[in-house]
């Protein structure tokens, strides 16, 4: 019986060690945002989107 209890605690401590070092993980993680587009690029979006739709209207 208390073999029971001691394979017991034993998981649930394993299962709040491993919770623990997930949420850490979680944490720590750096969200990184890409830099605005210069003039130039915002340019040749605007043209390949045009292309994309004249395709369409074929």
């Amino acid at each position: 019986m208390t073999t029971i209890y001691i394979v017991g605690i034993a998981i649930t401590l394993m299962v709040l060690v491993l919770s623990l070092i997930t949420i850490s993980k979680g944490y720590a993680y750096r969200h990184k945002v890409d830099p605005l587009p210069t003039e130039d690029e915002e340019e040749s979006d605007s043209s390949k989107q045009e292309i994309k739709e004249k395709d369409r209207t074929l």
